[in-house]
């Protein structure tokens, strides 16, 4: 693999909006690099639904989503964003967050305002943290990163949802002062509250999510949603719900004794290209080196001759 881009601030200068579909395992990945998209997200939604069969709800936490993460990562060398949620606690754990992604080779993460227990941004029922908390959470994920060029901090509050857009458009402007290189306000509802955000931070790399089949925010094409001033787009469900109604599909024609249809199944010479089979049977294939002690014992042999 080739060395991993980690200037995020370089990726949105080069990509006008940047698109960001969501990867849950390590073969989403792969195919997300090959249909030649510049970076992806790693997104708690996705996560959750396609590793370990739960809703977005704060059932698993940093353990269990780095553990997966790290997986993920190694199989794609495109610049990953990170969905660190809260940051799973208090300051200390978001710095103990910022290094594990950090060091993981993360390009971008992003931590959000909501109250424990935390679920998906498009979910009623959310409650945010007081301001104080969370610009304290921020100080410490900007202090801890190992270098501030590197690791690109986004800002998320949830905050529309259970106190209105005043109140979220407030805390953003917080947010910002407090260090995030970027902001993200979660479940805007109407084209209008996606114009009064980009208006008031003109200039700021903005997050939006366009979360397919079931969001707040209303699906709107890319490029006019960069023209409302949104530098990231990400798209947390689009492929997740796909696959999962292929999977109900391959299901039912097993089920129901039909063979694979060919037009919507690879066929085994397409996936093991997908899989990179050429690479691992190259290595296979190299001549394995002696260990070092029966090279000498070979090369003593050789010389008593």
């Amino acid at each position: 693999m080739s060395c991993r881009e980690r200037n995020w601030k370089k990726l949105l200068r080069k990509h006008a909006p940047l698109l960001l579909p969501a990867a849950g395992d390590a073969l989403t990945a792969k195919l997300i690099q090959q249909a030649g998209f510049p970076a992806y997200q790693i997104g708690g939604f996705t996560l959750d639904g396609m590793r370990f069969g739960f809703p977005d709800m704060d059932v698993t936490r940093l353990a269990e989503k780095s553990a997966a993460a790290r997986e993920i990562i190694a199989a794609c060398d495109l610049p990953v964003l990170i969905d660190a949620d809260d940051g799973y606690g208090d300051a200390k754990s978001v710095a103990h967050t910022i290094h594990t992604y950090d060091d993981m080779g993360a390009a971008a993460i992003f931590i959000e305002d909501q109250k424990a227990p935390k679920r998906c941004g498009h979910m009623a029922g959310k409650e945010v943290v007081p301001m104080p908390e969370m610009e304290k959470k921020i100080r410490a994920a900007v202090s801890t990163r190992r270098d501030r060029n590197e690791l690109f901090l986004i800002a998320r509050t949830d905050a529309r949802e259970p106190n209105g857009l005043e109140d979220a458009l407030r805390r953003a402007e917080r947010y910002l002062k407090s260090g995030a290189d970027g902001i993200y306000v979660e479940g805007l509802h109407n084209l209008a509250e996606l114009r009064t955000v980009g208006r008031q931070f003109k200039g700021v790399p903005l997050a939006v999510t366009i979360l397919e089949g079931g969001g707040k925010t209303p699906w709107i094409a890319p490029d006019v949603l960069h023209d409302l001033g949104f530098s990231m787009v990400l798209y947390p469900t689009t492929v997740l719900f796909r696959v999962t109604r292929a999977i109900q599909r391959a299901l039912q024609d097993i089920k129901s004794g039909k063979s694979m249809p060919k037009n919507d199944a690879v066929d085994m010479i397409e996936f093991e290209r997908i899989v990179d089979i050429a690479y691992w049977k190259s290595l296979e294939q190299q001549v394995v080196p002696l260990p070092e002690r029966l090279r000498q014992i070979v090369n003593k042999i050789f010389k008593a001759a």
